[in-house]
């Protein structure tokens, strides 16, 4: 090949076949490293595979929210769209008679009368933000003195949920969880994921996945939840 020629890029294994036949050197002068490294890309996957079986085994499916018959887990977390800033309360002090009107203190939300519809989001899902437009869609249909909705979006900041809430017109109280603590105690491993409870906080239905996008699916068991506290 001259000098400052086009540089050609041989097959290695025909490379290895001409080298073999010429005898002008050994057979691993010339190596061919495709199978080496796609060995090794097998045995990547099988490693997160295995990792995967492991995780879902010792965590199962029984951590995906809160179960029905179970009471929802006290919290205080700043509202989207208030000047507050930080992590939410897990251990909040219930306090009825002094609210703080820039958080979601849900032991006062239980405290009350209504039952409890709870939605957890995660912003960046399209189907996760679909699902709390059906919480809206629903919350205009029944007053707020039959049943109370509210929302939380998991592993966000203020101002992305802030955003999300002008954005599409939300009416009810949507706080952050911008750690995922909160997120992490209800379980939030599906999305969407919304908490059906009694007055008092005990779970009665959890739904999840997409089939309660539609706002009549949701309103006709949010119906039947308000049945059940009146029963």
């Amino acid at each position: 090949m001259s000098e400052g020629g086009p540089e050609h890029r041989l097959d290695p294994d025909r490379a290895a076949s001409e080298a073999l036949r010429r005898g002008d050197g050994p057979p691993e002068a010339v190596i061919d490293t495709r199978p080496y490294r796609r060995m090794i890309g097998a045995i990547g996957i099988g490693i997160a595979v295995v990792i995967s079986a492991v995780l879902f085994i010792t965590r199962g499916v029984g951590t995906i929210g809160i179960p029905p018959g179970q009471r929802l887990h006290w919290f205080v977390a700043p509202l989207a769209t208030s000047t507050l800033k930080g992590d939410a309360n897990l251990s909040p002090r219930c306090d009825p008679g002094h609210p703080n009107p820039r958080a979601l203190n849900l032991c006062r939300w239980l405290t009350r009368r209504a039952p409890v519809v709870l939605g957890l989001f995660v912003p960046a899902s399209g189907d996760c933000v679909r699902q709390i437009d059906a919480m809206q869609a629903v919350s205009r249909q029944l007053s707020r003195r039959s049943v109370q909705f509210a929302a939380v979006a998991v592993h966000t900041g203020r101002s992305s949920a802030a955003t999300l809430v002008h954005s599409h017109h939300w009416t009810f109280p949507v706080a952050y969880d911008r750690d995922g603590a909160l997120g992490e105690i209800y379980g939030v491993e599906v999305c969407p994921m919304v908490e059906l409870a009694t007055r008092g906080g005990i779970v009665k239905f959890r739904l999840t996945g997409d089939g309660w996008l539609s706002p009549p699916a949701l309103a006709a068991k949010v119906r039947e939840l308000v049945g059940a506290g009146r029963g």
